[in-house]
């Protein structure tokens, strides 16, 4: 008897970008808005999407209240990990400063139901972001930023595929973290102009740019 071939397995790889700042920031906003159960944010310093993303605080509250649920898993900014990397960036805009930002606009955010954040540094060098069935992954390449290393969208089309590995490793980085609302999380002056003067810096400035000439504006870079 012949056993019929089962044929290869799904493709799960939907999109390849050799920059993650390739990948159009209409598609990341399309991945947020249609979300309907769950959207997790696990990059070391998630600081690009509220720069690249306008009024994303308002948006992820309108995903909560409809039951999605959202979960940021940040970088420590008191780690070892987190001085390391710094010093191997050597980038004006400073890893710590990066995750001030999302820690100030977290703050905004907390006490709000189905929004959770948790610390970790074991995500260092790879991101993962997760809408549903949809993930981008970058893996972050030698001393690069997260936007200048690659980045690849996943759809999920199998169990135990590459979609649910990626998921697996963000579950038990979650499982491990430290929550964030257990901190006292103190409005940050400096940090808030900052994000509030992205808006003045022409739009044809990249916003990875955008951010190292404001960052050095406001003395934030280390």
């Amino acid at each position: 008897m012949t056993t019929a071939s089962r044929g290869p397995p799904p493709r799960e790889v939907a999109v390849v970008y050799p920059y993650r700042s390739a990948c159009p920031a209409s598609l990341w906003r399309k991945l947020i808005t249609e979300a309907k159960g769950e959207i997790t944010f696990a990059g070391y310093t998630n600081y690009f999407l509220w720069i690249e993303q306008p009024n994303l605080g308002a948006a992820l509250r309108r995903k909560a209240a409809q039951g999605c649920r959202i979960r940021f898993l940040v970088g420590d900014p008191d780690s070892e990990v987190t001085r390391h990397r710094e010093a191997a960036e050597e980038s004006s805009l400073t890893v710590s400063t990066r995750i001030a930002v999302t820690l100030d606009e977290l703050r905004k955010l907390r006490g709000t139901d189905r929004i959770e954040a948790r610390f970790s540094d074991r995500h260092i060098a790879l991101s993962v972001f997760a809408f549903d069935n949809d993930m981008i992954v970058t893996p972050h390449l030698a001393n690069l930023l997260g936007h200048d290393s690659p980045a690849f969208h996943f759809r999920r089309r199998q169990d135990d595929g590459v979609f649910d590995r990626f998921a697996l490793h963000v579950q038990s980085l979650w499982d491990n973290g430290r929550d964030v609302w257990s901190t006292s999380l103190q409005p940050s002056t400096s940090v808030g102009h900052f994000v509030r003067a992205l808006a003045s810096v022409p739009a044809g400035v990249a916003p990875h740019q955008r951010g190292a000439l404001l960052c050095l504006g406001f003395g934030l870079c280390g």
